[in-house]
């Protein structure tokens, strides 16, 4: 049994090799196709040097990246380019559009026909990312392991698209989806200072407005730009707690206006600046917002108190038990009995009255507009016991 057992497990390790190999074999001859879409950014460059670290460790043929980016950060470029130039495979560029900030790095570039030739040696002008590995097939280029004669006339192609995670922080780091983020984390956060303990707001708040932090703490902020927003905000805030008549809401909203526009400090890349479009609808919503706050504040301003001794001011009632002047008696208030006294003459059973005042536990009542005063009390009849008194 042991030594079957033995064989079997022989067996297994062969064929695992074997597979192993077989794979290995394969990713020797393939070349690893990655996606440059969008604003160059952090994200963006973490994506390349996995890319071109995934296709040196499987011992690719090469790698291409189809760019359609119109720019971005300096800083992240920078950080492409000199990833490309220490890559020990070849790295291709196929490019989609006007990005030759990362083309003048690769190896070999491709131009779709709808671009001219720019400036840039040993570029092709290519219909797809296949023409591109046909007519650079045979080319002698340098990598920083040495020279290289590319094979690429039939070599078979594996994507290597961003994950899920990476594509989730590029979009984060897009200027307009981190200036959202950030004007909807703090309406999130005004919310729940307006109503302690609605947590909801207050959560999914705070977690925008830390994913706007990461996202803006990579992009070329303007102080200003951050002060007028922040100003801005804070005067949308003030405006429920304050009689201002709508002026802080004016003021909030032309900060946060001129904030907003100011906010990237990128004049020469129009690319990284926040959507005028993503500027109007955010501020619409937030002056939207708080006007239907401030209206909602001044309703319950002007509304008269319907709880406590302050609602029972002016509420109407039942007299339930006579009321003599100076004494007390019984009234029915809003479906309670309350001890009351009279602010004037006396008030019978079943005679309705109106809460003038409230004194402590009694509440003192006046006769109801349209009823009849009650008659005054008849006098006591003069018995033979009360005139002797009387002698």
């Amino acid at each position: 049994m042991p030594i079957r057992l033995l064989r079997a497990a022989t067996v297994a390790l062969v064929a695992f090799v074997y597979i192993v190999g077989a794979v290995s074999a394969q990713s020797n001859h393939a070349v690893l196709v990655g996606h440059i879409d969008g604003i160059i950014n952090p994200a963006t460059a973490n994506y390349v040097d996995r890319v071109i670290t995934d296709a040196e460790r499987s011992r690719a043929l090469a790698v291409v990246f189809s760019v359609d980016s119109p720019g971005g950060l300096a800083d992240p470029t920078r950080q492409i380019d000199q990833r490309i130039e220490r890559s020990n495979v070849p790295v291709l560029v196929y490019v989609a559009s006007n990005s030759e900030h990362i083309a003048y790095a690769a190896n070999q570039v491709g131009l779709t026909p709808a671009l001219d030739q720019q400036a840039i040696t040993g570029s092709y002008q290519v219909a797809n990312v296949s023409d591109l590995l046909q007519q650079a097939n045979g080319s002698s280029i340098q990598v920083a392991a040495g020279p290289i004669t590319l094979d690429t006339a039939n070599a078979p192609t594996r994507p290597a698209d961003m994950t899920a995670v990476e594509s989730f922080v590029h979009t984060l780091t897009n200027p307009t989806i981190a200036y959202i983020l950030l004007s909807m984390g703090s309406l999130g956060l005004i919310l729940e200072l307006l109503h302690p303990g609605s947590v909801f707001p207050g959560v999914v708040g705070g977690i925008c407005l830390l994913l706007a932090f990461y996202a803006l703490g990579s992009l070329p902020l303007n102080l200003a730009g951050v002060a007028l927003v922040g100003f801005g905000l804070l005067l949308f805030g003030l405006e429920p707690f304050l009689t201002a008549h709508g002026v802080l809401a004016l003021g909030g909203g032309v900060a946060f206006v001129f904030g907003s526009l100011l906010l990237i400090n990128a004049p020469d890349a129009p690319y990284l600046r926040v959507s005028p479009v993503a500027i109007g609808a955010v501020t619409t919503v937030l002056a939207g917002f708080f006007v239907l706050l401030v209206g909602f504040v001044l309703r319950a301003r002007r509304s008269r108190a319907v709880t406590g001794h302050e609602g029972l001011v002016g509420a109407t009632g039942v007299v339930r038990r006579d009321i003599e002047p100076g004494r007390q008696g019984l009234v029915q208030v809003l479906g309670e009995l309350w001890r009351a006294t009279a602010a004037d003459g006396r008030l019978l059973e079943g005679q309705p009255i109106v809460v003038q005042s409230v004194d402590g536990l009694v509440l003192v009542v006046r006769r109801a507009s349209g009823s009849r005063p009650a008659p005054p009390r008849p006098a006591a009849p003069v018995t033979a016991k009360s005139k002797a008194a009387g002698r």
